[in-house]
C-alpha cells in the first residue's frame, strides 16, 4: 500500500523533526505522569502541536487536514472491526460461552502441573475475551489464592498470570490492540495474527517447557479448592453451562477464520449464533440482550471480579480506544505526510542494514515508547507510522511490521511499572511489577526469539509470502 505524500510544503530539518517529536513525547509524559490528563485530552494537544509545525513548514490548513483524513480513511474496514469486537465480547459473555471456558477449564488445574495448566488457561481465556486485564483480574485473582496456598513463590505464580494473559490478548481476533497493530500497520487482521504463529509459538513453549521444569519443585503441595469451587457454583448458579452448546459461537468464529472468512463475516456469524443461545438457552430477555449489544451490564454472581468480567462488552465499551485510535491515526499522518518521521529515521535506518536488525530496531522503539508515554496503545501506532515507510522499500510484508511492533510494545507494557497495564497487575495481583517481570518469560523472550529467528532467515515475509533472508 502506497502512502500518500504531501502536495506542498517543505521537508523538515532534523533539528526540527527532533523538536516536534520531542514536544509530542512531553506532552504525553507531563500530561499522563504529572498532570494526570485522559490520553484523548493529550492527543487534541498533541494534534495542535503536529499541526502547528506542519504549518511552519507552509502546509495549508486544507492539505493538514487532508493528511489527517486520509490516515484515517485507510483504517476503515479495522474500525468496522473495532465496533464488531464489542458486540461479540457481549453475546459471548450473555450466551455463557465464556463462563463455560471458566468453569471446564478450572477443572484441569492440578498441584503438579499447577503453573503450566495455569499458563494455558489464561492464555485460553484471554483469547476469548480478548482481555489480558479482564484475564487477570478474574482467573489471575484466583491463581494467586491458589497458589499462595500451595506455597509457590507469589512473583512465580504472577509472572505466569500476566505471560498468559498477555498471549492470548495478543493473538486474539477480538483484541484491541491486535486489531490497532493490524490496521495502523496497513495489513489484514488474519495476515497479522499469522504472522505472529511463527515467533509467538515457540516462545510460549519454551515457557511452557520452563513452567513444567519448575512445577516439579511443587509437586507434594495441596489445591486450594475453596476459591476455585466458589467462583464455579457462581458460575453455574448463573448460566446453563452445556458446552455442546455454549461453546458453539467459539466455534464459530474458529471454523470460520480457519476458512479465511472476512473477519466482519466470522465475528457477525458469532454474534448472531451467540444471540440465540443467549435468547433460547440461557433465556435471556431478547431486549436485554440486543441492548449488550450497545452496552453490557455488570453480572449478578456476587462476585465482584466476576461481575465486572461478565459486564464487558457492547459497541459503547470500544469507544474510548475507538476515539483514542481515531486521534492518533490523525497524529500520525500529520506527523509522516509531512516529513517529521522519515526526517527522524533516516539517520538511523541509513545505518540499518539486515533485516534482523530492522526488527530489532522496532522492538527496541516499542519498548521505548512504552517507557516514555506509559501506554502501549500510542506506542503501536507511532511505532506502525515510524517503520512502515522503511519496511515498504524493502519490500517487506506489513505484517512483519505489525509483528514486530506489538512485540516491542504489546508484550513489554506489563513489564514496566509506570505503565497503566504495569500498574494494573500490580494492583490487581498484589504483587510488584518488579518482583513478577523475570518470571513472565514469553514476554521478553518472544522479543529475542523473533530478533534470533530473523538472524537465521527464519519467518521473514516479504509480499505476502515467507522468504528466505538475504
Amino acid at each position: 500500500m502506497n502512502v500518500e505524500q504531501p502536495t506542498t510544503g517543505n521537508s523538515p530539518s532534523f533539528l526540527h523533526a527532533a523538536l516536534c517529536f520531542s514536544g509530542l513525547v512531553l506532552i504525553l509524559a507531563v500530561g499522563l505522569f504529572i498532570l494526570v490528563v485522559d490520553l484523548h485530552s493529550l492527543l487534541f494537544i498533541s494534534l495542535i502541536w503536529s499541526g502547528l509545525n506542519a504549518w511552519l513548514l507552509d502546509n495549508p490548513f486544507h492539505q493538514i487536514r487532508q493528511m489527517m483524513t486520509s490516515a484515517v480513511s485507510r483504517a476503515m474496514p479495522a474500525i468496522y472491526i473495532f465496533i464488531l469486537i464489542g458486540m461479540v465480547i457481549a453475546s459471548f459473555i450473555k450466551s455463557g460461552t465464556i463462563a463455560s471456558l471458566i468453569y471446564y477449564g478450572l477443572d484441569l488445574l492440578s498441584p503438579t502441573f499447577f503453573l503450566p495448566v495455569g499458563l494455558m488457561l489464561c492464555s485460553l481465556m484471554s483469547v476469548a475475551t480478548g482481555t489480558s486485564w479482564g484475564t487477570a483480574g478474574t482467573l489471575g485473582v484466583v491463581f494467586i489464592g491458589v497458589g499462595e496456598a500451595m506455597g509457590i513463590p507469589l512473583p512465580l505464580v504472577a509472572g505466569m498470570i500476566v505471560a498468559g494473559a498477555t498471549f492470548g490478548d495478543k493473538l486474539s481476533p477480538i483484541s484491541d490492540t491486535t486489531n490497532l497493530a493490524a490496521m495502523s500497520a496497513g495489513t489484514s487482521l488474519y495476515r497479522h495474527i499469522g504472522s505472529m504463529l511463527y515467533t509467538t509459538v515457540p516462545s510460549f513453549l519454551i515457557m511452557l517447557l520452563i513452567l513444567i521444569a519448575l512445577s516439579q519443585a511443587f509437586n507434594t503441595g495441596t489445591l486450594a479448592v475453596d476459591g476455585l469451587a466458589t467462583l464455579q457454583q457462581a458460575l453455574a448458579a448463573t448460566f446453563r453451562l452445556s458446552p455442546m452448546i455454549t461453546l458453539l459461537p467459539l466455534v464459530t468464529m474458529l471454523v470460520l477464520s480457519v476458512r479465511r472468512a472476512p473477519p466482519e463475516v466470522t465475528m457477525t456469524a458469532s454474534i448472531l449464533v451467540a444471540c440465540l443461545i443467549a435468547v433460547f438457552y440461557q433465556n435471556v430477555n431478547i431486549s436485554t440482550m440486543l441492548n449488550a449489544l450497545w452496552l453490557n451490564t455488570p453480572g449478578t454472581t456476587g462476585i465482584a471480579s466476576l461481575d465486572d468480567l461478565l459486564g464487558r462488552g457492547g459497541i459503547g465499551s470500544m469507544a474510548w480506544t475507538l476515539l483514542l485510535a481515531l486521534m492518533a491515526l490523525a497524529l500520525g499522518g500529520i506527523l509522516h505526510q509531512s516529513g517529521f518521521l522519515t526526517r527522524l529515521l533516516a539517520g538511523v535506518l541509513s545505518r540499518v542494514k539486515r533485516v534482523s536488525a530492522l526488527i530489532a530496531a522496532t522492538i527496541c522503539s516499542g519498548v521505548i515508547g512504552n517507557m516514555a508515554m506509559g501506554e502501549a496503545y500510542i506506542s503501536i501506532i507511532l511505532n506502525c507510522q515510524l517503520f512502515r515507510p522503511e519496511y515498504e522499500s524493502r519490500k517487506l510484508d506489513a505484517a512483519l511490521l505489525s509483528r514486530s511492533v506489538e512485540e516491542g510494545s504489546t508484550l513489554t507494557t506489563g513489564l514496566i511499572p509506570w505503565t497503566t497495564a504495569g500498574a494494573f497487575y500490580a494492583a490487581t495481583l498484589g504483587v510488584p511489577v518488579l518482583d513478577y517481570a523475570p518470571y513472565a518469560f514469553f514476554n521478553y523472550l518472544n522479543g529475542i526469539v523473533a530478533v534470533a529467528m530473523a538472524s537465521l532467515g527464519l519467518g521473514l515475509l516479504q509480499s505476502g509470502s515467507v522468504v528466505e533472508h538475504k
